[in-house]
């Protein structure tokens, strides 16, 4: 089973800052950080994982007041560039977006991270999606969802195309003979597609991986191609085994398209963890957690999820009668739909909203592990992604009291098989494409 640590600061629940086993400054403390790495590899994870945004959330101002999440935090791959130093072989998984940054700053950033970590670097591929991201690059508007995917397509494909700049063996460094370099081990991309234009070479030599580890995360059809093509880890948001298990089988039968083994890729649900030494802890747990939420912040993530603006509403009076807008999606019919079927005031029908913005999985060490264990054994997932409520209480819960249960089962590994991202998650080293050879082992 692979697992890997997704570091939101305080912890993926909205009220997480406010629990008093949570570092409400997280978002720009680098101790906190350290601790987590250190936590994380100590209990053998495969990685840890770092999302970002380019834009300060847009909300409400007296939620936006109330809000830790997506303000202000940490630069992820100068913060995971810090963490190389600290930690030695866990991995270390950072965003970069394909709509805003350009191919060669991605290509020298992570090859430079992947030589400073030893082969332990990965690159989290996103295309962005929030408007105000557009405004902070010269845009009014952000792509379209379908060009979003043409510009992430032709981006990674240049971006692999520059970390076969040199080959592997192209710095003899020779201080007898005084050659440094062979000129013909090197090659110059010369890409010109429909987006980028990119001449190379890369100006740092083939890293440790042949490439960083790709991984992606989404689940859209167009989502779902693309991780075929490139990714090698997939972070999936399935609340369900059965519906896990139908993406696991097309993602897996789909590589073969693009020549690639099922083996090649690992997919990895976000399990949401409130782990008590008894089911009745838990609860207790979740509850409180549950109670730190405020109102505001609570109406502000139910205007989210319908697509209006419900600030001028009262909270304790019946849920108003409000119309769809063209933010609304689907779930607009589903909320309201809901508040009128019960009879709901707008303050419960937002605190439902916040509650089950994640789904949690809550129990006694054995209980999370049965949960983990059947959907790995019926094919569901190839491991998880640790989502923990809030840190650094509730990951340090999942490391010393889910992880040895898992590790009794023999579901995962009680030492690092290797060095590198690689080798521990079983993936093979991508040869060279200018090289006649197939792929070797990592």
């Amino acid at each position: 089973m692979r697992l890997g640590a997704f570091l939101m600061p305080t912890g993926h629940h909205v009220a997480s800052w406010r629990h008093p086993q949570a570092d409400a400054d997280a978002g720009v403390n680098f101790k906190h950080y350290v601790q987590m790495a250190q936590t994380a590899e100590r209990a053998k994870f495969d990685m840890i994982f770092l999302q970002d945004s380019l834009a300060v959330r847009e909300a409400h101002p007296e939620a936006l007041r109330r809000s830790a999440q997506y303000i202000a935090n940490f630069e992820p791959i100068t913060l995971i560039s810090g963490l190389a130093a600290v930690t030695d072989r866990i991995g270390l998984v950072a965003t970069a977006s394909t709509s805003y940054y350009e191919p060669y700053h991605v290509a020298r950033k992570y090859a430079s991270l992947d030589h400073m970590s030893g082969g332990r670097a990965g690159w989290n591929i996103v295309t962005s999606t929030q408007p105000a991201e557009a405004k902070n690059f010269g845009r009014e508007a952000h792509f379209g969802h379908s060009e979003r995917y043409e510009r992430a397509h032709e981006f990674t494909q240049v971006v692999l195309g520059l970390w076969d700049s040199w080959d592997d063996d192209a710095f003899p460094r020779n201080k007898a003979s005084g050659e440094f370099l062979i000129p013909d081990k090197k090659h110059v991309l010369n890409h010109q597609g429909q987006h980028f234009s990119v001449r190379g070479p890369l100006n740092i030599p083939r890293s440790p991986q042949g490439w960083p580890v790709l991984v992606q995360a989404g689940v859209s059809e167009e989502a779902r191609k693309f991780a075929a093509e490139f990714a090698e880890v997939i972070f999936s948001s399935h609340l369900t085994k059965d519906q896990a298990k139908t993406y696991y089988k097309a993602v897996k039968s789909g590589v073969a398209e693009f020549g690639r083994k099922p083996s090649d890729i690992k997919i990895m649900p976000g399990l949401n963890p409130i782990v008590g030494r008894t089911a009745t802890e838990a609860d207790a747990k979740l509850e409180f957690l549950n109670s730190l939420i405020e109102p505001i912040v609570a109406r502000e993530i139910l205007s989210m999820f319908i697509g209006v603006d419900l600030s001028g509403f009262a909270f304790d009076e019946p849920f108003p009668h409000v119309e769809p807008t063209a933010r609304s999606s689907g779930s607009f019919h589903n909320w309201v739909g809901l508040a009128k079927q019960e009879g709901l005031t707008l303050r419960q029908l937002a605190f439902r909203a916040a509650r089950g913005r994640m789904s949690v999985t809550k129990g006694s060490p054995q209980q999370i592990a049965d949960h983990m264990e059947e959907w790995f054994l019926d094919e569901a997932c190839d491991g998880f992604n640790i989502m923990p409520p809030y840190l650094p209480g509730a990951f340090n819960d999942f490391v010393e009291l889910v992880v040895p249960e898992l590790q009794r089962r023999g579901l995962f590994r009680t030492e690092y098989e290797g060095r590198t991202l690689r080798e521990n998650l079983g993936l093979r080293r991508p040869a060279s494409r200018y090289l006649a050879k197939e792929s070797v082992p990592a």
